[in-house]
């Protein structure tokens, strides 16, 4: 695929981009480049190949999924100044 001066030109118009005509024509011929190499990328053969997650070997370091506090919400609730069925009553910010 290659774009005409037209359509670089039309694109900006879209994009509300004012190019003049040397403008347009270097983008042209960058936007050309790089459609260039897309075709390029898509006709190398990767079958067999398996996708990626990261372009380098990488690994997060997982631990084990436990919880390592002991539950003090009953003490977090004892010195709170105001608590009601288990939740915290602040002042009311919004009328």
């Amino acid at each position: 695929m290659s774009l005409s001066t037209d359509d670089v030109k039309r694109i900006a118009r879209l994009a509300r981009i004012e190019t003049s005509d040397a403008e347009a024509q270097a983008t042209q011929t960058q936007l050309n480049s790089i459609f260039d190499l897309i075709a390029t990328m898509q006709a190398v053969d990767t079958r067999g190949v398996a996708p990626m997650a990261h372009a380098q070997e990488v690994y997060q370091r997982l631990r084990a999924d436990v919880a390592t506090e002991t539950d003090r919400r009953a003490a977090f609730q004892a010195i709170a100044p105001a608590v009601e069925n288990g939740l915290y009553l602040v002042p009311r910010v919004i009328e």
